[in-house]
């Protein structure tokens, strides 16, 4: 069983494994937890759609985009990547967060034994079901959020690929299996996307990140270009910290690059969607460019306009079907 001790007034208390579960369910939101009758799949497509519906902006316009058959598979894959991230980010306590991932980790297993309580794992049987799912990808999630617990730094670019194909790619590989889009070769390429959307978010967040104790940009880089962890704690782009900078934009826009070529390959609906969420990726590429590498003095953003210009396009290409989605030219074209 697993041990923790909580330093209350200098006393040492050993929490066992359950007593970490309930204090980590507690520092949750209450809707969270274990119910003590299972809800129906009624219950529980409706209790996960909420969830998506008031956590997820994107969600909003996205969901435009898919066939309204799908929802309900997306809402359960939402829900559960959704609370698992809260189980790692939202805790505020490393023991508590690890032994909650490991709850539901278990839980996962359950699920696919075919037994369920939470209403995210019981909507979730019902997608596994019918889009023939397999554990891996959303136990990766779970990997990922657990090396968030322990991991702060990642030596070599490598390194940060690793961790991005357990935090990252797996949701791309689930909504491919949602829409019966599944092959080796689209998988590839899903994964280039969601790796370089995770990574844009990365050098978004250097500052955001840094006041968590996380550093992103790969160890490597950072001693190439004299750049160190008191360059980042100074919150002063010296000009090797923009030379840097620029070398993991540049290879976070070849990721995108390479999966750029899944659009053509998957149905409009999805295609719309991957279309929508690249375009956003390189405008944050690009938002970094604008203020000359500069992501310490402040957080680069998506204007308003460029956001409406973005779904502007999504929903014409969704109303007008016979126009061909065109190819976006990652090193010249601009959404405003």
């Amino acid at each position: 069983m697993t041990m923790a001790t909580d330093k209350t007034e200098n006393t040492a208390v050993t929490l066992d494994q359950d007593e970490l579960i309930a204090r980590g369910w507690a520092a949750l939101p209450a809707s969270y937890g274990m119910p003590a009758v299972a809800p129906t799949p009624a219950e529980a497509r409706a209790w996960c759609k909420q969830l998506a519906k008031s956590h997820y902006e994107n969600f909003h316009v996205a969901s435009l985009f898919l066939p309204k058959a799908l929802e309900p598979h997306f809402h359960a894959i939402y829900a559960y990547c959704r609370v698992s991230d809260d189980l790692g980010d939202e805790v505020g306590d490393t023991a508590q967060s690890l032994a909650l991932l490991d709850f539901w980790g278990n839980e996962l297993d359950a699920c696919y034994a075919g037994e369920t309580r939470h209403p995210v794992f019981v909507a979730l049987a019902e997608t596994i079901h019918a889009c023939s799912i397999p554990k891996e990808p959303f136990a990766d999630l779970l990997t990922a959020f657990r090396r968030d617990q322990t991991d702060t730094r990642y030596a070599t670019m490598l390194d940060l690929l690793d961790y991005c194909r357990y935090s990252a790619n797996p949701v791309g590989r689930l909504v491919l299996y949602a829409c019966g889009e599944v092959d080796d070769e689209k998988f590839r390429l899903s994964d280039a996307t969601c790796s370089a959307l995770q990574l844009a978010n990365f050098w978004q967040d250097v500052g955001r990140d840094w006041a968590k104790g996380r550093v992103y940009i790969p160890q490597q880089d950072m001693g190439f270009y004299g750049v160190s962890d008191e360059t980042i704690a100074q919150g002063v782009a010296t000009p090797e910290f923009r030379d840097l900078m620029r070398l993991e934009v540049d290879f976070a826009r070849g990721r995108f690059e390479e999966g750029m070529d899944l659009i053509p390959l998957v149905a409009r609906d999805l295609a719309l969607d991957l279309d929508l969420f690249s375009r956003g990726g390189l405008e944050i590429l690009r938002a970094i460019e604008r203020l000359d590498y500069d992501v310490l003095s402040s957080r680069p953003s998506i204007s308003k306009l460029t956001k409406f210009n973005l779904a502007l396009r999504a929903v014409s290409a969704k109303l007008f079907p016979f126009k061909a989605l065109s190819r976006y030219n990652v090193g010249t074209e601009k959404a405003d």
